[in-house]
């Protein structure tokens, strides 16, 4: 089965447990096998399944199910078992394209972000959320290396990366994108439950999951000053695949970055497909920083600085 990352969990331990119901006394045909597929994927793939008593996890479910016997009369009880999973990211996404979500831990506003001017001495990039693959992909990277060659002058002090608001989506074309400033490099790690390791790579303006092309641009840029001291801005509206672009620049010479702490959804989602069309988009592992510290929790700035004034603290920075 096709991975797919997107590209902050929290232990969930049960201090006891008790016999599950037969799951043929509370649901019926369709219910008991959708609701039999869902949980036997959270079973097998959570980043928590070794930590969570599953005995206790499905009889909470199925009494939350009840005498189900469509499909949609399953959807508390799966909103029961993403909240139990604990790990606040994990989703069901039906057919329609509704999602349905646990009740999260993880609160957060994603503030709009007013455009910003920057002096002829200072380069500025924005990433913005994306979600796509394919050839969308592509443009989405090759739309962010426009940006950098129209900004790349050898007089330049450095870069200001721009993530701020960025609600993530997929981090491959984001991380293609950025490469030029970001450096080739190992930028990052996937860390699973059972601690193998899956490394994040740019090369020729191209991003890589464990050697597999992820996302290419079209023509490669190469700054006029290569290695360039670098700004990165955040705030609480990055998170998830935002959250795996400001990651890769952590532990960068010549970086710095500057705002206020990311939302806390740095860690990683597998999508699995079900009969129904639907899908569950499962948190199977941990994002970790190039020098493999784990994450899984919000990104703290290098240095907290209010909204208003992140850019002009990141400019005197760069000047320094």
């Amino acid at each position: 089965m096709m991975k797919k990352y997107f590209i902050s969990g929290c232990c969930l331990l049960w201090l006891f447990s008790c016999s599950s119901p037969d799951p043929n006394d509370v649901t019926s045909g369709e219910a008991r096998e959708y609701l039999s597929e869902v949980l036997e994927l959270m079973e097998k793939n959570s980043i928590h399944r070794d930590t969570i008593d599953w005995q206790r996890f499905r009889r909470e479910v199925y009494t939350e199910v009840g005498e189900a016997e469509t499909i949609i009369q399953t959807y508390e009880g799966i909103k029961r078992a993403l909240t139990l999973l604990g790990d606040n990211h994990s989703v069901l996404v039906n057919p329609d394209g509704s999602r349905l979500k646990g009740n999260s831990k993880i609160k957060f506003n994603v503030n709009s972000v007013p455009p910003v001017s920057v002096p002829d001495d200072v380069g500025y990039v924005k990433i913005t959320s994306f979600s796509g693959g394919g050839d969308a992909a592509t443009a989405f990277a090759d739309k962010i290396q426009k940006q950098i060659r129209s900004a790349d002058s050898p007089s330049l002090v450095g870069w200001i990366v721009d993530l701020r608001g960025n609600t993530g989506g997929n981090m491959w074309p984001m991380l293609a994108g950025i490469s030029p400033i970001l450096g080739e490099d190992t930028i990052g790690y996937f860390v699973g439950a059972n601690e193998r390791r899956f490394r994040w790579e740019v090369r020729n303006g191209s991003s890589f999951n464990r050697n597999s092309l992820m996302t290419s641009v079209t023509e490669p840029y190469v700054l006029a000053n290569p290695e360039p001291k670098v700004a990165v801005l955040l705030d609480e509206g990055v998170m998830s695949s935002g959250e795996a672009v400001a990651i890769a620049f952590v532990g960068r010479e010549n970086t710095r970055s500057f705002g206020s702490a990311t939302c806390g959804l740095s860690t990683a989602n597998e999508t699995y497909r079900l009969d129904n069309n639907s899908a569950l988009v499962l948190t199977v592992a941990y994002m970790a920083d190039r020098n493999l510290k784990v994450y899984g929790t919000p990104i703290e700035p290098d240095e907290e600085v209010a909204s208003e004034a992140v850019v002009q603290r990141a400019i005197a920075w760069l000047r320094q």
